[in-house]
């Protein structure tokens, strides 16, 4: 997976830290790593992770 199109939230700084990178057009699932560990990926469903995004969306 290392090089397929990755993107960052629009939320990550910019200034160099960490960030959560996810890849889109994996159907069912979506692979997600740290920007600074980027040979370590974990992959979550599709549903789980919308389930994810929306409670994390509600804070």
């Amino acid at each position: 997976m290392s090089k397929q199109h990755w993107r960052k939230s629009s939320h990550s700084s910019g200034n160099g830290g960490a960030c959560l990178e996810v890849r889109d057009g994996v159907p069912g699932a979506v692979p997600v790593r740290d920007s600074k560990v980027r040979t370590d990926v974990l992959t979550f469903g599709a549903d789980a992770w919308g389930a994810f995004v929306r409670h994390v969306g509600r804070r």
